[in-house]
């Protein structure tokens, strides 16, 4: 081991922020310091319970980005009533697939609008 290349290791006293003092080593300051503590585990929220951690994982962030999603609209919670209440008549299906084209593409809504049309 070279020499002369170690912090020098001696002996400190430590004053926690209540006004206990205890003795131990350490590499900080000179022999003899004192070092005066203004947090510690008597006093820190992490140690007396007083901690309040946001919730920072993916999920949370994810129901945090899409929360608005959950709240449907004022007017959205009574038709939603009136509709379990009184089920609306069955359309036929060929009203069915002209009014609502499969959701595969535009490409293929168009094709399938034009087939209607050639067929009418």
């Amino acid at each position: 081991m070279k020499e002369a290349i170690h912090p020098d290791y001696h002996t400190i006293t430590v004053v926690m922020t209540d006004g206990t003092k205890y003795e131990t080593r350490s590499t900080w300051g000179k022999p003899g310091d004192v070092l005066q503590l203004d947090v510690d585990p008597k006093t820190h929220p992490a140690w007396v319970g007083g901690v309040n951690l946001r919730k920072t994982g993916q999920m949370e962030k994810f129901t945090n980005k899409f929360a608005f999603l959950d709240k449907a609209p004022a007017g959205a919670k009574n038709e939603e009533k009136k509709a379990d209440a009184a089920p609306a008549p069955a359309a036929p299906k060929k009203e069915a697939k002209a009014a609502a084209p499969k959701a595969e593409g535009k490409k293929e809504a168009k094709k399938e609008v034009k087939k209607e049309e050639k067929k009418d």
